[in-house]
């Protein structure tokens, strides 16, 4: 991805998922807008976008963190919600064994003590490799990789959900799961 997608990228994760209202757009409840709406919200904001500019991003994102409706008119970040208007309807589903959550370890201690919390989004992130989780941890850090006993939570009544773009969800993680 070059520059200017990357920095679109980080644009739209922005608004998508943490900040509509700075552009002036709203987002239905399962996320989307429209992308015509989208773009004339960005432009009045000095931001240039247009529909294939907008396809390409989403296209070369190689986290895919943003889908297209089927009748290619909106769009939406799949996962990653901070904005309240927000609340995705996942289905639950059955997890692996095991899932991996990538932090950086200055938050370990916290960790250790509390469990993983979702914080300022609605879920906690969990991947399904450790290379992932690795990627992930070394956004914030010097990376450390914890594994989740995900089957097992999930069999004492834990819920887990699969976004699209194959990432892990649940609202908690308390301590006695993470190895």
């Amino acid at each position: 991805m070059n520059k200017q997608h990357t920095e679109i990228s980080k644009f739209l994760s922005f608004v998508l998922r943490h900040k509509p209202e700075v552009i002036g757009i709203t987002l239905d409840r399962e996320g989307w807008v429209d992308i015509s709406i989208l773009i004339a919200a960005a432009a009045n904001d000095g931001k240039q976008l247009d529909p294939d500019l907008i396809l390409t991003v989403v296209a070369d994102s190689d986290k895919k963190r943003f889908a297209i409706s089927a009748d290619g008119l909106r769009i939406r970040a799949v996962q990653g919600h901070s904005a309240e208007s927000v609340d995705i309807e996942f289905v639950a589903k059955r997890p692996p064994k095991l899932l991996y959550h990538g932090t950086a370890t200055r938050f370990l201690e916290s960790i250790q003590v509390k469990g993983l919390l979702s914080g300022s989004r609605q879920y906690v992130h969990l991947s399904q490799d450790e290379q992932t989780a690795i990627a992930v941890g070394q956004r914030h850090g010097k990376p450390v990789v914890l594994k989740i006993e995900a089957l097992l939570m999930h069999e004492q009544g834990f819920k887990f959900f699969q976004s699209e773009n194959g990432v892990w969800l649940t609202e908690a993680v308390p301590v006695t799961f993470i190895q």
